[in-house]
């Protein structure tokens, strides 16, 4: 999963090769810009320096356009980096396969979830077990009941259910749907996750407290954090 020191440090090394080929232009400008002036008797030096000046000008354009590029393929490659090291991170914490942890990160960020949020999430609804059915009906790693499960996809079946994209995308979704409908009360989108929207409702309306310790066990040590921007 990690790239290696080289590959990470390629952009890096092509920036510096064209800020210098960048500094060695600009000399050479001013070294034709002195000699035009020295010899601005000579109609061959008046020529030569205008011809001179819009070569390296040219140069300056394309190695600006390269620079920015470089920089640019700079950027992407520290996300590369970044994301990598949080999925090993992951994966090491949670004693989960590497392919799992990239599949919960990756799919977290594309629903709009903190990651570490997801982990902790699928930690508590099934322990990491793709195969996980509760005695309700509630499948997979995010144990998503097949009712929630087609409201985003009519047709859906269980045994899709089992598919680990499917279910992360869709428990993630769900979330952060109740995350919406809660104004981000992290706390009541996740009651309402466990104990259904309905339910969680009714409690608030009647002024009780839906607590049940459920929120307390995914948000154990939870601290949120911008989200890490995403590699196009």
């Amino acid at each position: 999963m990690h790239e290696s020191k080289s590959d990470a440090s390629r952009p890096r090394s092509r920036t510096s090769s064209l800020l210098l080929r960048g500094l060695l232009v600009v000399a050479a400008v001013i070294l034709v810009s002195g000699l035009g002036g020295s010899f601005g008797r000579a109609r061959a030096a008046d020529i030569a320096a205008p011809v001179g000046s819009e070569m390296a000008a040219r140069e300056l354009n394309d190695l600006k356009s390269q620079l920015e590029s470089a920089r640019g393929e700079l950027a992407v490659a520290k996300l590369q980096v970044e994301r990598a090291n949080a999925i090993m991170d992951y994966s090491r914490r949670y004693q989960v396969p590497a392919d799992l942890s990239s599949a919960i990160y990756d799919i977290a960020l594309s629903e709009g979830i903190d990651p570490s949020l997801g982990f902790r999430l699928v930690r508590v609804e099934s322990n990491f077990i793709l195969k996980a059915h509760s005695n309700k009906n509630a499948i997979g790693y995010t144990q998503i009941r097949p009712a929630t499960a087609r409201f985003y996809s009519p047709d859906i079946s269980e045994e899709k259910l089992f598919d680990r994209e499917t279910n992360l995308r869709l428990g993630f979704r769900f979330l952060k749907d109740l995350m919406r409908r809660y104004n981000s009360n992290l706390e009541l989108a996740l009651l309402a996750y466990n104990r259904g929207p309905g339910t969680v409702d009714q409690i608030v309306a009647e002024g009780g407290n839906p607590t049940n310790g459920y929120e307390d066990a995914v948000l154990r040590g939870y601290r949120s954090k911008p989200a890490p921007a995403t590699i196009n």
